[in-house]
């Protein structure tokens, strides 16, 4: 008889600037605007989806510079799916959402890769007390000052993204990339929060095959590059591509307890917080995933998909008007919803959910 050891209780991610800098944020969004604070009663209420998304992840450019071995982007075209969202149609969808109180303002591609325009786009929705978050590459970090103009435009989170912790194993994996380019971008970017006195980076590594062997030495290069945050994935998923999906769960490494101890216990040494995000624990038609009702990705040409697991309208598309609020609303989103309750899930969110009968 095999005998399993349980799981740990793992550290999850926190805001980088901390739970009370995050909670002042939110209580400052719902008291900007007596329509948000509305809103957001109606959705803590749960009678129904009477409510506007009160977070939403919006899609500035599905456009990349890099072609990472576990991302749907590699298989793009030219590395690019559709024209890059432009400033007045994101203006126009923050004007429209008001009772938005968080946005994630990225997708599928390298945020960074518009401009200055991103930059606008992050003020923008800061000067509605809006909170902000953002995941980059890096690469791009070191040119035209961009690692000031993120910061300077009060961005409240960056998440980087290092999947290796040396050269050949971070290029392996972010095909494209420099890796002593992108250390340098980040040692740029920590320098300059520390000169502020501020916190808003994290470190995300994606554990897979290819840099599951040296997990401990992200810990200490995180500590050498100025991070004081860094979230460990252990889940893969393939953006609605079934293919990629199973290429990617095949990649899958996820370390026992005590490489999670380690880890931990390493991080305490060195200064940096170290977490773990995780998807293993399944939905169920009793607790259903919680985005069709919170949440909903916009893409850069004004698409909608359920959730950033998917993040491609392309694989998944929901529509129903002409206007986000209109599709929010639509009969297409809400028997969406109901699928959800019903425990008749979709197919493209069948991985999230327990199978029926299992425990």
């Amino acid at each position: 008889m095999q005998i399993t050891t349980p799981p740990i209780s793992l550290p999850k991610p926190e805001p980088s600037s901390g739970i009370a800098s995050y909670n002042a944020v939110m209580r400052s969004a719902l008291m900007y605007d007596k329509r948000r604070a509305k809103n957001y009663m109606h959705f803590l209420d749960g009678n129904g989806v009477n409510y506007l998304p009160v977070k939403l992840d919006i899609e500035n450019v599905s456009r990349c510079n890099f072609k990472c071995t576990m991302c749907a982007v590699a298989g793009w075209k030219k590395g690019k799916r559709a024209d890059d969202m432009s400033l007045e149609c994101f203006k126009r969808l923050i004007d429209e959402q008001y009772g938005l109180v968080e946005i994630k303002l990225n997708g599928l591609g390298e945020a960074l890769m518009q401009g200055d325009d991103y930059f606008e786009m992050i003020r923008y929705a800061r000067s509605r007390k809006i909170w902000v978050r953002m995941t980059t590459n890096a690469s791009l970090l070191h040119m035209h000052r961009n690692y000031q103009k993120l910061i300077d435009s009060d961005v409240n989170e960056i998440d980087i993204s290092i999947d290796g912790a040396d050269k050949k194993t971070f290029e392996a994996i972010r095909v494209g990339s420099t890796y002593r380019q992108v250390i340098a971008n980040c040692k740029l970017l920590n320098d300059y929060t520390d000169s502020l006195g501020i916190v808003r980076t994290k470190m995300w590594t994606l554990v897979q095959e290819g840099n599951a062997h040296n997990l401990l030495a992200h810990v200490r290069l995180a500590a050498e590059l100025g991070f004081r945050h860094l979230v460990f994935s252990l889940s893969m998923h393939g953006w609605g591509d079934e293919e990629l999906g199973a290429k990617n769960t095949a990649a899958m490494r996820r370390p026992d307890n005590e490489m999670l101890t380690a880890l931990i216990v390493e991080g305490l040494r060195v200064g940096v917080r170290v977490a773990f995000w995780d998807v293993a624990d399944k939905f169920t038609s009793a607790n259903p995933c919680p985005w069709p009702f919170t949440r909903a990705v916009v893409t850069s040409d004004s698409r909608v998909t359920p959730c950033c697991m998917i993040g491609d309208p392309d694989k998944y598309e929901i529509k129903g008007g002409e206007t986000f609020s209109q599709i929010w609303h639509g009969k297409a989103y809400n028997h969406f919803r109901a699928m959800h309750l019903s425990g008749n899930v979709p197919d493209v969110c069948k991985g999230c959910y327990k199978k029926e009968g299992s425990k």
